[in-house]
């Protein structure tokens, strides 16, 4: 099943779970492991809320048997706070790995010169990387991307610097800060950065479908396939792409019973993680995105971004399966 390591720790296969904000909690982690994924990242989990031993920011550390082989995802941008959070999840919390967060475009984190404002100062990033390594006994890594704009593409000096500086491996996605998540994704980035390190690179960028997978290993070489944005709705993309990399089998298409069972399996996850109200504020996009195309969809849809509680949001299922049925 193509094992592969990262530092010390030993990965069963090459799909990856990209950490996404708000949505890679342990109720969506539970998930992506009983799907297969041979490494799940969580969403990213500020240094400062650790350090200053905020309530529900420690709670995040948390990682469940269930869970698989998880990658504690940080970001900060001073040594002190994150040499401490280093230390705290070393001492309190089971992932396997702890990475470090260069890739974040969003403004509240950019502001803070965390995230992707770090790809600005390969020095800074470099030093911060190594104080986490220093403090570590689990196997530190880095995600980037391709730089701060198209005019400062430095996604290669910064792996390599980050190399140097102890990184376990590095995923890259090659979009600039400047695109966020729009256009393409310039896989060619992802194999120059693999062709520049001997540590691990894992891809990461506009992987849809299985194929998608299979290509970006063929085409760049990487290590793994680090899947995001597409498991929206779609967490049976870890489980195909898995099984297409192994035997080239491709997948069945997802029924509407499955997609209606997966709702509910993951509401109670999240309603067990979080409680019934929060869960239910969550699962308003959730059930949008586990429903995205099916037919006559578009009033479910509407219900689901009023639901407050299970029984709400399972009597909208029942309705929705018992209008497919009648209308065939």
């Amino acid at each position: 099943m193509n094992m592969w390591k990262i530092g010390s720790v030993t990965l069963p296969n090459r799909v990856v779970a990209a950490p996404l904000a708000g949505i890679s909690n342990a109720a969506f982690r539970q998930i992506a492991h009983a799907m297969g994924a041979g490494l799940i990242y969580t969403e990213m989990i500020s240094d400062k809320g650790i350090e200053h031993a905020n309530k529900k920011t420690l709670s995040m550390l948390e990682i469940g048997p269930e869970e698989g082989i998880v990658a504690l995802q940080l970001f900060g941008a001073e040594h002190r706070s994150l040499e401490r959070a280093v230390k705290q999840v070393n001492a309190l919390s089971s992932a396997a790995i702890i990475d470090f967060n260069l890739g974040c475009p969003v403004p509240k984190v950019v502001k803070g010169n965390g995230g992707a404002s770090l790809m600005k100062d390969i020095d800074l990033a470099a030093s911060l990387l190594q104080t986490m390594v220093n403090a570590s006994d689990k196997p530190i890594t880095a995600k980037i991307r391709a730089g701060w704009n198209q005019s400062d593409r430095n996604a290669v000096p910064m792996a390599q610097a980050l190399e140097a500086a102890g990184a376990a491996a590095i995923a890259v996605h090659p979009r600039t800060r400047a695109q966020m998540y729009s256009g393409h994704a310039d896989w060619t980035l992802i194999k120059a950065v693999k062709q520049a390190v001997k540590i691990p690179v894992i891809g990461n960028g506009d992987i849809r479908r299985p194929e998608d997978a299979a290509r970006m290993l063929d085409e760049t070489g990487c290590d793994a396939v680090m899947i995001g944005r597409g498991l929206l709705g779609n967490p049976w993309l870890l489980q195909a792409t898995r099984v297409y990399l192994a035997t080239g089998k491709k997948p069945e298409a997802v029924s509407l019973t499955d997609r209606l069972a997966m709702i509910r399996h993951h509401a109670q996850n999240l309603i067990e993680e979080k409680g019934e109200h929060v869960a239910m504020l969550e699962m308003r996009s959730h059930a949008a995105w586990y429903l995205k195309g099916q037919r006559d969809a578009t009033t479910f849809k509407r219900h689901m971004s009023q639901v407050s509680t299970w029984a709400e949001l399972d009597q909208g299922l029942r309705d929705y399966q018992e209008h497919i049925e009648k209308t065939g």
